[in-house]
């Protein structure tokens, strides 16, 4: 009944339109200017990331033949063509945004010039530079007979210069523009403020000392983008992580997907770079501006600009953990919910530090996936295991474009005496758990931490996450049950948690048929569910099923949803949502009404195939009535924002919230209740 194409939104072009979202941010002018820059960034950073994988993937499945469609209706060529269109206008819309806001900036006396314009002193200062930071480094590469077209890598910036000597044929070479080096360069003295000149323009203006004898007719910046996802046979590989490490060579001269050249009105070097990238000419984006605009988030934490940011938060410490020096004493009193970053990331890291050095532990097992360069959690379990601890961690080496730190990272822990598993054979694990095991008077007792997020202390200042310690014996035992099953060959039964991809899926239909049956019990139906992406076919029409026989369906999805909400007769009781603000919305959290006894649940999945089907997932529950009362408040915020949310349409579009009642910015408020429940302000 509901398994029809009209009934379902294109993933791509629903991630399109999220990207779209974080292009407006930059647009936003209540926003101080730094941050809409870092928007501008992000999004460029986002659209790398697209077109590595989706858009080569689709490729491949043009260059397969395959036609099979989507749930939408849509065969890969066709979404290839409104991929086209759709991320033209994004890319026009989001230069259009970022000319804004360096007119703002040069009001501001941050400058940005080319080397022609800067001072007497400047270009002496530049002259110097280049001959001594520059040059050196510089590989100018000719293109001949004898000196075949490059590899050149992945995202890479060059320059393609045209050249002539007298009455001789022009020649051909390419300038890889050295990523060692700062994209921006400040030109000191030259006034108040600020003044940058780009990498690559400063290498355009000395570029005859590089081809002396040589007339240079032409000087084109371009940048190529290539198929990077990783290709891993996880069943057959013996050693996954030499395979993993083979695929990441195989990713920097994977096949071009796209050419971004700088404008020009000559056709002889596009037209060259064309044939060499055996590229077509709709996978070509003549950029007006600068190529690569994610160089602009150095710039915004240039130091003396604070009016121009955020003012810093400050992650509070919650009251059951102030002033307390054992965590293992607080947690096993009471269970403890965090709310990241409104809440501060310490004191997860201060868990498996205090493990690390207590002598009643006895062992640490931990599940990674993204960790950070600097990471204070690996740090602290090498120490653990220097200090005679057991440490095992499951660190997943095949976390997208995280590959290479994590395999670092786990050579360092093999090296510090840990045992480390590289994943699962066939599975990804991206569930978040951390057990400790304590000697405790005559017994054992186990300390968990279960998040939705990453156990990484760089991005819990930027993602909005929610995580949980508890002492609960049932949990803990399911802890150990989750460890031995991802470390041996167990298939165990589970108490509390639920775990995919062998039960999630399953748990989440039967609760959403057991408020479909108390609707027509007459007690009503109500489910609030949190995600950053929702795809499952499976899931949405069971959510359909549940919207037409009355269930309230509040979804609050960052990013990408292939569900239509407001459809008379399908989905006329569901609503969606989209929060863009400040920090990039992260958590998994969901409220099943159930007859006024909820069920409050948080994961580490999204509701997507991969993650229900073809992943090692985590959804636990929120018991602690209080606890379930404070995140239904917070459910209820985030429903509330008319700020920085966006409302979707019945045809996939999306709207801003309606901002003509109280204002209401749902992170700000999160923020001040964070600081209200640490005691560092008064309601």
């Amino acid at each position: 009944m509901f398994d029809k194409e009209e009934n379902f939104l294109n993933r791509e072009l629903s991630w399109l339109k999220f990207n779209d979202r974080v292009v407006n941010e930059s647009n936003d002018l209540s926003k101080p200017l730094l941050e809409r820059l870092k928007f501008i960034a992000i999004a460029s950073s986002n659209l790398d990331e697209f077109f590595m994988i989706r858009v080569a993937g689709l490729k491949q499945q043009v260059e397969s033949g395959i036609t099979k469609k989507d749930a939408a209706g849509l065969t890969a060529t066709q979404q290839l063509i409104l991929i086209d269109h759709s991320v033209r206008n994004l890319v026009r819309k989001q230069y259009r945004f970022l000319k804004k806001i360096i007119d703002e900036m040069q009001q501001e006396n941050i400058g940005f010039g080319n080397v022609e314009s800067v001072s007497i002193t400047g270009r002496q200062w530049l002259d110097d530079y280049f001959y001594n930071a520059i040059y050196p480094i510089l590989t100018p590469l000719a293109i001949n007979a004898s000196h075949p077209f490059p590899v050149l890598a992945n995202k890479s910036l060059n320059l393609a210069v045209l050249l002539n000597r007298g009455t001789e044929e022009s020649q051909i070479a390419i300038i890889p523009v050295p990523s060692v080096l700062p994209r921006m360069i400040e030109v000191p003295n030259q006034g108040n403020g600020h003044t940058f000149v780009f990498l690559e323009d400063v290498i355009t203006s000395y570029c005859t000392y590089l081809f002396c004898g040589y007339l240079i007719k032409e000087v084109i910046p371009f940048r190529i983008t290539r198929n990077a996802d990783l290709l891993i046979d996880g069943e057959g590989a013996e050693d996954l992580l030499v395979e993993v490490e083979k695929s990441l060579r195989q990713r920097k001269r994977g096949e071009p997907v796209r050419l971004e050249i700088g404008k020009t009105q000559k056709t002889f070097l596009k037209n060259f770079l064309l044939k060499e990238f055996e590229i077509a000419g709709q996978d070509v984006y003549k950029i007006v501006g600068r190529i690569d605009v994610s160089c602009f988030m150095s710039i915004t934490s240039l130091p003396g600009y604070d009016h121009l940011r955020h003012d810093p938060l400050i992650a509070q410490i919650p009251l059951d953990f102030q002033d307390k020096e054992n965590l293992f004493d607080v947690i096993r009193e009471k269970d403890i919910l965090l709310h990241h970053p409104y809440e501060s990331f310490k004191p997860v890291v201060d868990f498996i530090r205090q493990a690390s050095v207590d002598p009643k532990v006895l062992a640490i097992k931990q599940t990674l996936y993204r960790v950070s360069g600097n990471s204070s959690i690996v740090g602290a379990l090498v120490e653990a295991a220097k200090n005679g601890k057991q440490v095992t961690v499951v660190i997943e080496v095949r976390a997208r474009f995280d590959e290479e730190n994590n395999i670092l990272w786990a050579r360092c822990l093999e090296e510090a005496g840990c045992h480390v598993i590289y994943g699962v054979v066939g599975l990804k694990v991206h569930g978040k758990m951390a057990l400790i095991i304590r000697q405790e008077d005559s017994r054992i007792r186990r300390y968990i931490h279960m998040g939705t997020g990453n156990y990484n202390d760089t991005t819990a200042r930027l993602y909005s996450d929610m995580s949980l310690f508890t002492a609960n014996e049932q949990i803990g035992a399911d802890a150990s049950n989750f460890f031995n099953m991802l470390l041996g060959y167990s298939q165990p039964s589970w108490g509390k948690l639920v775990v995919a991809p062998h039960g999630l899926r399953q748990h989440l239909k039967e609760c959403i048929e057991r408020e479909i049956e108390l609707v027509a019990a007459g007690k009503g139906g109500h489910i609030i569910a949190k995600m950053n992406s929702l795809l499952d076919k499976d899931i949405i029409l069971k959510l359909y099923e549940a919207s037409c026989k009355g269930v309230k369906i509040e979804l609050i999805i960052r990013g990408i949803c292939s569900l239509k909400p407001g459809i008379e007769g399908v989905s006329s009781n569901i609503t969606v949502r989209s929060i863009v603000g400040r920090f990039l919305e992260h958590h998994r959290i969901v409220y099943f009404a159930n007859g006024g006894m909820p069920n409050l649940y948080l994961s580490s999945a999204d509701w997507m195939k991969r993650n229900l089907s073809e992943r090692v997932e985590l959804l636990f529950p929120i018991e602690d009535q209080e606890m379930v009362a404070r995140v239904k408040i917070m459910l209820e915020i985030m429903l509330k924002d008319n700020r920085k949310a966006y409302i979707m349409k019945s045809d996939g579009n999306y709207r801003p919230a309606d901002k003509r009642s109280k204002a209401i910015n749902s992170q700000e408020e999160l923020y001040r209740e964070a600081q209200i429940r640490a005691g560092a302000v008064l309601r």
